[in-house]
């Protein structure tokens, strides 16, 4: 972690999601900005949550680690997100790790300020309890639909969220990332996407995607992911 001291950029990002209006200005006298270099971790399981995230940009991989050395993939974060909201309401130690996938920029604000005085606003625990909700509902949601359906229904509900009027579009993940994001493996992800073009529903150039039926795609698909990548 790289704390920045750039009092304009800070400013912009505030009020770009109007943090200042969710937090109130009190708790921000004790913000500060962050830099998270690629790869590097943002929190760590089984630590002492000292300071509450709120990713303003960047990308973020959440994974949640095993006792016996194994790790599985949760989901994406990147924009405007909260990290941490688990660990303050419960007070728990950090419970997945989370790693910048880019570089990414945080705005840190002292658990102990934010339990002492953020729980006072009504505002900030009406969010906190919206965005908890939502984060359940699309891992519940991902994370069934990655293991009922066979990765060429949940490639081409991807690739279909993804698509534009226009039938073309640029794939914005690496590769890695989606076969991590649909629950599989970087070869699997290659052999089904020539599957779909052997079917004539796609053309993959080099990341960007060419929709040939849309409406085979559509009708392939049997579910759309909730915060995808």
């Amino acid at each position: 972690m790289k704390r920045i001291d750039d009092s304009a950029l800070l400013t912009h990002y505030i009020q770009k999601y109007k943090i200042d209006e969710l937090i109130g200005e009190n708790l921000l006298r004790y913000a500060f900005f962050s830099l998270f270099e690629k790869d590097s971790f943002i929190m760590e399981a089984d630590t002492e949550l000292k300071y509450f995230y709120l990713m303003v940009d960047g990308k973020a991989r959440v994974s949640y680690a095993f006792e016996n050395g194994k790790s599985m993939f949760l989901k994406f974060y990147q924009g405007f997100n909260l990290l941490g909201d688990l660990e303050l309401m419960k007070e728990l130690p950090v419970l997945c790790n989370v790693e910048a996938v880019r570089d990414s920029y945080f705005i840190l604000i002292p658990v102990e300020r934010l339990r002492e005085e953020g729980f006072q606003n009504p505002r900030l625990l009406r969010y906190l309890v919206n965005t908890l909700s939502e984060k359940l509902y699309a891992t519940i949601n991902n994370s069934s639909y990655n293991y009922i359906y066979p990765l060429t229904n949940r490639l081409a509900s991807y690739l279909t969220e993804h698509n534009t009027e226009e039938n073309e579009f640029y794939l914005k993940s690496s590769y890695e990332e989606i076969a991590q994001f649909l629950g599989t493996t970087y070869r699997h992800l290659n052999r089904t996407f020539k599957e779909l073009e052997g079917k004539g529903l796609i053309r993959n150039e080099e990341k960007k995607i060419y929709v040939l039926d849309s409406a085979g795609l559509q009708k392939l698909s049997k579910n759309l992911y909730i915060q995808s990548i």
